[in-house]
């Protein structure tokens, strides 16, 4: 079974730089898109629902804005959207969570916020990973495979970002996001493409559009796809495909291999 979890960066700009193409070049049986930036409805049905596939949208409130998009070929039912934060007046409203179930297998599609435009904004960052974590367990205790997957906007270790002294101070490599990310690998969940990689520098997943960031490799890890204790020892293989990802998007698709 492959699953790719992706940030399109807006999927109706996304499909006019190739994204068809490069699905089909991927063919996974599970696709976890984040930031798709559109409501189903103001897209084409070829685009909203790509062939072959199920798809269930959780759009943002906000047109234009965040949002995930879940597509399968092996089945899907739907569990659960949103997490309760007590941040929002409603549930999920910028529409970052989406459980679903694909038989033998559970997915979190997950587009966790950016701290980066303000102190008001990072509190918030803060304040959903901690409710994030703690509602993250009942995956972690599940004796049933699970994968939580997506843009989690935290580079972890030294490792996961080209220049960690000059950023130490960013938003998504802040000591206490890179020890939330410690708590979650202490609960229970692995991080499949550094267990099969191992601790090298690198790959990275997003790089920024300035100073020939891409050209030069100098990128940060921040999509991740992360087992729990039942998923980790199906995992055959991960990668990061930076080749052709980047021309779809400003991410790179993550592809995990599972003998499922």
């Amino acid at each position: 079974m492959r699953v790719v979890t992706w940030n399109l960066n807006g999927i109706r700009a996304a499909h006019r730089k190739g994204l068809d193409d490069f699905i089909e070049r991927i063919n996974a049986d599970i696709m976890l898109f984040q930031e798709v930036r559109a409501l189903p409805e103001q897209m084409p049905k070829e685009w909203s629902e790509p062939e072959g596939y199920e798809v269930i949208w959780h759009p943002a409130q906000k047109k234009g804005y965040s949002g995930v998009m879940s597509c399968s070929r092996i089945g899907m039912i739907e569990m659960e959207r949103g997490i309760e934060t007590g941040l929002d007046e409603t549930r999920d409203p910028e529409g970052r969570v989406l459980v679903t179930n694909h038989g033998n297998l559970s997915c979190i599609n997950m587009y966790l916020p950016n701290g980066s435009s303000g102190p008001e904004r990072q509190q918030y960052k803060d304040q959903w990973l901690e409710d994030m974590l703690e509602w993250s367990r009942k995956f972690v205790e599940s004796s049933e495979p699970s994968l939580l997957c997506g843009d989690l906007n935290i580079a972890h270790t030294e490792d996961d970002i080209w220049d960690p002294v000059g950023n130490k101070r960013t938003s998504g490599f802040l000591e206490h996001e890179r020890e939330w990310f410690d708590r979650m690998l202490e609960i229970g969940w692995n991080d499949l493409l550094r267990i099969h990689v191992g601790q090298v520098k690198g790959p990275y997943s997003w790089w920024s559009n300035f100073r020939r960031a891409r050209e030069r490799d100098r990128g940060w890890r921040i999509d991740y796809v992360l087992g729990n204790h039942a998923a980790t020892p199906l995992m055959r293989s991960a990668e990061i495909m930076r080749e052709g990802g980047l021309v779809v998007s400003d991410h790179a698709p993550v592809i995990v291999d599972l003998d499922l």
